[in-house]
């Protein structure tokens, strides 16, 4: 399971989305996820995953890439699924009756809405670091903050962590899983017994975890101290984000996209 989370992870290329304006496609990631919920039917929610399948394909991101990515929220969406079914109500006879279980057709819909909005979300989301290396994305992020750095945020410390935290998703998860192996050679039961010894036995998991974590840390300073490293005002880098006019038509078709999905819900075809 641990190897199936690709959040965080980077796929060279050189597609329209990979030489794309970073800032750009960071505003673009924001628009659709809250777009995904201003859709309010099952028009605007298929126009999101034709678009966001349309994105994939034109960046070249491998089909079980995707499916991978999606694998590890298959819980999520079951356990959000279910709790709508049974919960929600609605109007008319119910679709389903027994005893003091009532299943609607409004509880059904909304939870396939949700179901589709959870995967687009965590689709669009990874789109995002499959087609934006860390440091584009490090001073992508900084350029959209600036502002908030005439109230005296430390915006490129911020833009910094984040991006770091980002990176190390994927070291982290590869750390765990080297870890889980070692305990299981030494006889430990991970996978078998209660829900209660399952949580004790991940103790001797998560300690070397964090001892880990805490020295890939001191590491990375150590190593950005040797190096002098500062950021904010006066550093220098050696790409320099331009909007270009291939940028603006994108953007264009996108809002148009948006657009589309927004009047969707006028649209009433369930």
């Amino acid at each position: 399971m641990l190897r199936d989370i690709t959040i965080g992870q980077h796929f060279p290329g050189n597609s329209v989305l990979h030489t794309m304006d970073p800032r750009l496609k960071l505003v673009l990631t924001i628009a659709y996820i809250i777009m995904l919920f201003v859709g309010s039917n099952f028009v605007g929610l298929a126009v999101a995953v034709v678009f966001l399948a349309a994105l994939y394909l034109t960046a070249k991101i491998p089909l079980k890439v995707i499916l991978k990515s999606l694998k590890p929220i298959i819980p999520i969406i079951l356990f959000t699924s279910v709790l709508n079914v049974f919960l929600m109500t609605g109007k008319g006879q119910p679709l389903v009756h027994w005893g003091v279980i009532n299943i609607y057709e409004e509880g059904v819909r909304y939870a396939v809405m949700i179901a589709v909005r959870i995967v687009c979300l965590i689709a669009g989301t990874s789109l995002l670091t499959y087609t934006t290396s860390p440091i584009v994305l490090t001073d992508a992020i900084e350029r959209l903050l600036r502002p908030l750095a005439k109230l005296h945020l430390p915006v490129h410390e911020l833009a910094m962590m984040m991006t770091i935290a980002l990176r190390f998703i994927p070291t982290l998860i590869e750390e765990t899983e080297k870890i889980m192996n070692a305990q299981k050679a030494r006889g430990a039961q991970l996978d078998s017994g209660k829900l209660v010894q399952r949580v004790k036995a991940l103790v001797p998991v998560l300690i070397p975890l964090f001892v880990s974590a805490f020295r890939r840390a001191d590491e990375l300073a150590v190593a950005m101290e040797c190096r002098c490293y500062h950021g904010g005002e006066g550093r220098t880098r050696l790409k320099q984000m331009h909007m270009t006019a291939r940028d603006v038509l994108l953007a264009c078709v996108c809002a148009a996209v948006f657009a589309l999905i927004g009047v969707s819900n006028h649209i009433h075809v369930f």
